[in-house]
């Protein structure tokens, strides 16, 4: 018998696979992201399954992919 420990925290995270390649191919152009709680403008910099960087001016904003409603890239 397996004996597991159950007080250790486990990390569960969803990828969508269509949301990630669409981001994909937005890498490097500006775009427009709505998430829960409320819009962002920025260049999009990196992209992982679970996360996304947009720099802002100077600032650096990683966002969930969870959080995001919709993304608008920008021409």
């Amino acid at each position: 018998m397996q004996h597991t420990d159950q007080s250790r925290p486990q990390m569960i995270s969803s990828v969508e696979p269509f949301l990630f390649q669409t981001l994909q191919s937005t890498l490097g152009r500006h775009v427009v992201i709505q998430t829960t709680k409320g819009s962002m403008r920025g260049r999009l910099t990196d992209v992982k399954p679970d996360h996304l960087t947009l720099q802002m001016e100077d600032a650096t904003f990683l966002i969930r992919t969870q959080e995001i409603v919709w993304v608008l890239p920008k021409a």
